[in-house]
């Protein structure tokens, strides 16, 4: 790639410079394992390889789930990170989790840092803002669901591999075509909430929870049991009784199924692409995530999963400073265009995206522009600019296990969702409680 000779430049730096006498640290806590957690280690390795004042060290505490719960346990002994990251729906939690952050905008300016909010693109930046604009986490791994296809699946049920999936009307008519051929694994998904409710909602506008889906204040309610998520759901009921939607699990247990060729559809997060490319031995393909033909307003925009980077309080000034130099590399241009490439996420930058175009790099790499796009094309509106609930992890597994109900045939779509509501409006308003 051609972004590789800038970047080891930039690390080259450290070989002119004398050693440091003495290097401020920066403690780094994320969630990442495999070949993300290469690239984790790649960006830090580069950054400080860059300079001799910090030295960044990078640290795996388990998936999203269990790196939240770490930060929170650090942080009441006292043996906080100075960066924490944290998935998008904990972004309620860390914002109401008084005297444990420091705002990135805090940050930035008490060090003296040079930091535009501008230059993110605003349906990443809307997610970590206050309703004033000013950033309190900074974006890092920002992606949005889309439609992955084994083309090679689709020609040996003798499909047309270019066929329309915009719709799931024609989602359908193709799993009805490929289980007739005796196709084992239609399709399946990653992240069933996700992408199937949150993301659904979103792409339809129509609200997930009230509130602007909690951007407007905590005393929100669940809205997830509406006409066009219950729609939804009962179809995806319809192809799991008859075989063409296979639940894999609530995580991404479906990408070793598609990656080994076994799925012909895969819904699944736009950084799935690293995964993918890696690991596939078939022509694969990314599409836009299909829509519901006939509903009002849609396609809008899809929303962000991923994570941000937020900074603990209890620090030295001095490892503010560091940080601040740390997040500025890793929103730079060329590391931003680089982590775009090599994933699948977003940029998180305008100008990282620009600069990728620039290269031909969606030319060579065919669909690798629609996440963006997907993203872009709107302005986001308050039933699409993403979630900000409180107890949302909980939430969701909540949702996963009424949705498991649906798959199995125990419940219909509607008894479902009214429960999912009903149950997650429960942890909304303990949550409420303790944020005042």
């Amino acid at each position: 790639m051609r972004l590789q000779t800038s970047i080891l430049a930039f690390g080259a730096v450290a070989a002119t410079a004398g050693s440091a006498a003495a290097q401020t640290e920066i403690e780094f806590w994320h969630a990442f394992t495999g070949r993300l957690g290469e690239l984790v280690a790649e960006q830090v390795e580069t950054f400080n390889g860059s300079q001799s004042d910090y030295v960044v060290t990078a640290s795996h505490k388990g998936n999203y789930s269990e790196t939240l719960n770490a930060g929170i346990a650090a942080f009441r002994a006292g043996e906080q990170p100075d960066i924490l990251m944290v998935f998008e729906v904990g972004t309620a939690t860390m914002m109401a989790a008084e005297g444990a952050i420091k705002p990135v905008y805090e940050v930035m300016a008490d060090s003296g840092a040079e930091f535009d909010q501008d230059a993110f693109i605003g349906s990443v930046k809307g997610y970590y803002t206050t309703n004033d604009g000013e950033m309190l986490s900074l974006p890092f791994n920002s992606s949005t669901p889309v439609l992955w296809v084994n083309r090679d699946a689709l020609e040996a049920a003798g499909l047309d591999p270019d066929a329309d999936l915009s719709t799931w009307q024609k989602v359908g008519e193709t799993l009805d075509a490929l289980k007739a051929a005796g196709h084992e694994c239609p399709m399946t998904t990653a992240w069933q909430s996700w992408i199937h409710l949150e993301n659904l909602s979103a792409y339809h506008n129509v609200p997930f929870a009230t509130q602007d889906n909690g951007f407007s204040g905590t005393d929100t309610e669940l809205a997830l049991n509406g006409p066009v998520q219950v729609q939804h759901i009962a179809q995806m009921g319809e192809w799991a009784k008859d075989g063409k939607f296979i639940y894999a699990g609530r995580r991404n247990e479906g990408g070793a199924n598609f990656r080994a060729g076994e799925c012909a559809l895969f819904t699944e997060s736009s950084a799935g692409y690293a995964g993918i490319k890696a690991e596939a031995e078939f022509d694969f393909e990314v599409r836009p995530l299909p829509y519901w033909d006939g509903v009002d307003g849609a396609p809008q925009n899809t929303i962000i999963g991923g994570a941000s980077l937020w900074v603990m309080e209890g620090q030295s000034d001095e490892e503010y400073k560091g940080v601040a130099a740390f997040l500025n590399f890793l929103s730079s241009v060329d590391i931003q265009a680089k982590w775009h490439q090599d994933t699948g996420y977003l940029p998180i930058t305008t100008a990282a995206g620009e600069k990728t175009k620039e290269m031909g790099f969606y030319d060579e790499n065919p669909g690798t522009d629609i996440a963006v796009m997907q993203m872009t094309t709107n302005e986001p509106t308050a039933n699409s600019k993403g979630l900000r609930l409180g107890s949302f992890d909980q939430i969701r597994g909540i949702i996963d296990e009424e949705l498991e109900g649906v798959w199995a045939g125990d419940k219909t779509a509607q008894e479902a969702m009214d429960s999912a509501a009903e149950r997650g409006n429960a942890l909304l308003r303990r949550f409420e409680q303790s944020a005042k």
